[in-house]
């Protein structure tokens, strides 16, 4: 497997991500609230929300957004360079496949948390194809995208 990288994507992403998320605060005090305005397509080929971001927030050490697996869709597999990611699972049943090549499997659902360490490469695949799975993924990383890398 090789992997594909841009910094263009990455930055065309970042800009369309600020784009599909408002950012309100009332107070002064740095308490931001994030309500995503559009789904983004994502490095990965699947549809997610933008949440709390450098993009949408300007955080500096984290990121959380809102990911939907279409009903029988799957994301490519791809792993994140340098960061580890939470998940959980709100809605939906998955296999994850996952380890170098693919070879591992783990089925995951609804209520279910997830931890994957940096560089493990993934794919989560959606087991319905009637419902869409939703989960909520937060990364080590502000700038969620831009440590994405694909396998192909």
């Amino acid at each position: 497997m090789s992997m594909t990288h841009t910094h263009a994507d990455t930055h065309a992403a970042d800009a369309h991500a600020a784009d599909a998320a408002r950012c309100t605060t009332d107070s002064g005090t740095g308490l931001l609230v994030v309500r995503p305005d559009a789904e983004i397509m994502s490095k990965q080929s699947l549809p997610y929300f933008l949440g709390v971001s450098a993009a949408s927030t300007g955080a500096k050490g984290i990121s959380m957004n809102l990911v939907v697996i279409p009903p029988a869709g799957r994301a490519e597999p791809h792993s994140h360079r340098g960061y580890e990611t939470a998940i959980y699972m709100m809605k939906g049943e998955l296999d994850v496949r996952h380890g170098p090549g693919l070879v591992h499997s783990t089925i995951v659902k609804a209520g279910d948390f997830i931890f994957l360490p940096a560089d493990l490469p993934h794919q989560p695949v959606n087991l319905s194809d009637q419902e869409p799975a939703l989960a909520i993924v937060a990364r080590n990383d502000p700038n969620e995208q831009e440590s994405v890398e694909l396998f192909r």
